[in-house]
Parts: C-alpha cells; sequence; structure tokens
C-alpha cells in the first residue's frame, strides 16, 4: 500500500498520482471528497505565497466523482489585494475539471489587535486521548477510511445522528511533504457528512456537491476535531454542518450541500 494519498509526477510538478487511500465511500473507483479538497489546499498554499499572510477561507466545488486517475492541480491569484486576496484552484484528469476552489488570503494584523479578551473564541472537546479509534465500515480493504484515524467522543458510524469525532491523517497528503494546517483541515471537514450521518448507508446515498470552510485561526497539532450535525429533507436536499476544534479550542466552521438519494434510484446520478 502506497505511503501517501497522492505521489508526486517526475516529469510535471503540477500533476499527482492518485493512490488507492484516497478511495471513497460510494464507489470503488472514485476518490473521497477529502485528499482531493486538502490536494487543492496544497496549491492554494503554494501559489505565491506572502509573509505574513493566512487563507482564512476555502470554497471547494465539486463537479463530478474524482476517479483514482492522475490529477493537474493548477492556482492563479484572481483577484490581488493588499489586504485580502482571492485564489482560485482547479483540479482536473486528462478529461477536464473535476473540483475547483475559491479561497480568500488575509493580511495578518500587525502588531496584533488589542481585543478584548473575552471576545476571543473558547471552549475545549475532550481530546483524542480520551478516546478509542473507530472503524469505519467500508467495503474496500484500502481507501481513505485507512488512511486516516478516527476517535468519537459521541456518537459512531452506527449511531445515526450528530457526532464529535476526532480525525487524523496517518499519511501524508502528498508524499514527501507534511501536511499542513489546512491541508489537514480540509481532509477531516470532508467527515462531516459521514461522521453525522442520519441516514442508513445501505439504503440511501448523501452526497456532497461542495465543502466550505470557514477558519478563524489554523488548528495545532495532528487531530482535527468535528462536532458535526446532519439535516436531511425528503425532497432530496441535505445540509451537513460541523463546528471544528482543536485541542486548544474552536478553529472556524465547515458545511456541505447534500445530494440525498435512494440506492434503488440512484443509477444516473
Amino acid at each position: 500500500m502506497a505511503d501517501a494519498f497522492y505521489l508526486p509526477d517526475p516529469a510535471d510538478p503540477d500533476r499527482f498520482i492518485s493512490t488507492e487511500l484516497t478511495r471513497g465511500p460510494w464507489s470503488p473507483d472514485a476518490q473521497h471528497a477529502g485528499p482531493p479538497s486538502a490536494l487543492l489546499g496544497y496549491a492554494i498554499e503554494r501559489c505565491a505565497p506572502r509573509e505574513g499572510f493566512q487563507v482564512g477561507r476555502v470554497a471547494v466545488e465539486i463537479l463530478g466523482p474524482v476517479p483514482l486517475e492522475p490529477l493537474t492541480v493548477t492556482a492563479r491569484i484572481t483577484r490581488p489585494g493588499r489586504s485580502v486576496e482571492l485564489i482560485e484552484a482547479t483540479l482536473s484528469t486528462d478529461r477536464g475539471p473535476v473540483m475547483t476552489a475559491n479561497a480568500w488570503r488575509f493580511a495578518l494584523a500587525d502588531p496584533e489587535l488589542d481585543l478584548p479578551a473575552q471576545i476571543i473564541p473558547s471552549g475545549v472537546r475532550p481530546g483524542p486521548e480520551q478516546t478509542i479509534p473507530s472503524a469505519f465500515p467500508a467495503s474496500q480493504p484500502v481507501g481513505f477510511h485507512t488512511g486516516i484515524e478516527y476517535r468519537f467522543i459521541t456518537g459512531s458510524f452506527a449511531e445515526p445522528g450528530p457526532a464529535i469525532c476526532w480525525i487524523r491523517l496517518k499519511y501524508p497528503i502528498v508524499a514527501g511533504t507534511t501536511p499542513s494546517p489546512l491541508e489537514r483541515t480540509l481532509a477531516a471537514a470532508d467527515s462531516g457528512n459521514g461522521v453525522s450521518s442520519v441516514l442508513d448507508w445501505s439504503r440511501y446515498l448523501f452526497i456532497n456537491t461542495d465543502l466550505t470552510v470557514t477558519l478563524h485561526r489554523m488548528p495545532v497539532g495532528e487531530w482535527i476535531c468535528l462536532d458535526a450535525a446532519t439535516y436531511p429533507q425528503p425532497h432530496g436536499i441535505g445540509l451537513a454542518e460541523s463546528a471544528l476544534f482543536d485541542e486548544k479550542g474552536p478553529l472556524g466552521r465547515s458545511t456541505q450541500a447534500l445530494l440525498l438519494a435512494s440506492r434503488k434510484a440512484s443509477s444516473g446520478t
């Protein structure tokens, strides 16, 4: 088994070989959206980096299933600015784009603002060391579920409803690199609809068409905590939202719009 989600292509710095660790739960031939979202974050952070700037929001659009094929990722600044700038990234196969992302990058205050201590977001969740690892009920022996570690504080994959779950990458997103805080967050946040699922996996699909992550600070350490809930509706649209934490406290929020369908009626999805 590979020791990373993606392997750099020696012939092209923008091209990456997808490994089996990227495989998702809906099809053995398609990726979980967490790794490619993190790969977009990898490209965004390397796009004309600026000292004293930090990504504050990333909005990922999933244009279709991401196959287990080589991917090309590019990024460019579409709205330059002195204090805030917009970066656009695109992830493509040889047949065209499969995911896009827009990211706002902010200038950090220097010196830091003198804010009242009581208005700074605070609050923590029980740490990952207070839990035991949880296994994802996957049909494939290798996939995203084997490339990360889940530790539930409340809820479980077998218990429908809201959940609080710690997530840690076991492998780097790109071989030969250390995952950045943004990469770790994007990879974990896409699991919000999975850890807080309310529908039977064997009967229903609840596939996210996007992932929006807003961060008021970057995480510290390897673990990202999702305090997640899913809200389905019988007309076929759902929402998953997660409050994001590390062991020091709140980081931000993530949301996912969900396509809901019966597995029997999803052959044309």
